[in-house]
């Protein structure tokens, strides 16, 4: 099943229940009016809501058109936003471009720092670029909706606390994150609103391509037109979005409507190409000695959609344009 968000005036729009090629959808039942208030009330809201999406799928309802420039995030604030580094690869690449090692730990306790969840980024809202300076990157990372997660969940038991997977632009502003992390306290700064695909779909919806918490899918990032990721999010996931579970749960429990990341997607081989900039100019670095790629500027533009083995595309693309502050939005309209 696939949910949306239509843009309605409201701070949390309104409920969408979308037919599974992604062309039309329908209001969700008036009891559940909100993503939020269906993840609240997910064992009542689950049987209903499936029952309009087999409505659409059969022709039943004929529904509205899906136009993404009208839709919000699927949960368009969240009570939390918790992103891993669950992919090695791109620790270990970013870590060396910024002159630090990775942890001892590397491989037995996954990297965690937690967002800003009260503003959620649209999949078609535009990044605004406040300071060039900053270092504008984007990051195609696959994320998962927690229902509540009782303090102490396990990874065996973790399936049951996920509700909904989708995909995300985690926007970092790298030139921020040095002195931030040197100060011993994190990201805050560097780490802007970030944006989210249209839709996010039940696991079941994906198929074999859902794994023991993990999404088998290629991660394509388009960066100015141009594919410059088309990266495996399966088998290098080091951590499954089951074990991130078990390791924020340890010691709090979380409730329904919070948002867990994978961290950005990345692939050893360098053939599967990049899923943010960060990447692309290490590897400068190490074949150069020096990175030549710039940061993002105002009238870049970058999209982000993952495709099942099938070809499929389930949860839509995230399609982004750089704008200066004062710039129209027409994803916000």
């Amino acid at each position: 099943m696939k949910l949306a968000t239509l843009r309605d005036g409201s701070r949390d729009g309104r409920l969408l229940v979308v037919r599974s090629d992604g062309q039309a959808a329908a209001p969700a039942p008036s009891p559940w009016r909100t993503m939020q208030a269906a993840l609240d009330d997910w064992d009542a809201a689950l049987p209903e809501l499936r029952a309009r999406a087999a409505e659409l799928d059969g022709h039943l309802l004929e529904g509205i058109t899906v136009e993404p420039e009208r839709l919000m995030a699927p949960l368009p604030r969240a009570y939390e936003w918790v992103d891993g580094s669950a992919y090695l690869n791109h620790v270990i690449l970013v870590r060396k471009a910024r002159g630090a090692e990775p942890p001892d730990t590397l491989r037995t306790d996954p990297l965690v720092y937690q967002g800003g969840s009260s503003e959620l980024l649209g999949p078609r809202e535009a990044i605004t670029l406040h300071d060039p300076a900053w270092g504008l990157d984007y990051e195609s990372e696959v994320v998962v909706v927690l229902g509540d997660t009782p303090l102490g969940t396990s990874a065996a038991d973790a399936a049951g606390c996920v509700r909904l997977v989708m995909l995300a632009n985690d926007v970092t502003l790298r030139n921020l994150v040095p002195t931030e992390l040197a100060k011993g306290f994190g990201f805050f700064q560097s780490k802007p609103a970030t944006a989210f695909s249209p839709f996010a779909v039940t696991p079941d919806e994906l198929g074999a391509a859902w794994q023991d918490g993990r999404l088998h899918a290629r991660v394509r990032s388009t960066y100015n037109g141009k594919v410059v990721g088309d990266c495996d999010s399966g088998p290098e996931m080091h951590f499954s979005f089951h074990q991130l579970v078990a390791h924020i749960a340890k010691t709090r429990r979380f409730t329904a409507g919070t948002i867990l990341g994978s961290g950005t997607v990345s692939n050893a081989d360098r053939a599967r190409g990049v899923s943010c900039l960060a990447e692309r100019r290490m590897i400068e670095t190490i074949e150069t000695g020096k990175p030549t790629t710039p940061f993002m500027k105002v009238g870049d533009t970058i999209a982000i959609e993952a495709f099942l083995p099938d070809g499929t595309s389930p949860f839509g693309a995230i399609a982004q344009e750089v704008v200066k502050p004062g710039a129209p939005d027409r994803g916000s309209a």
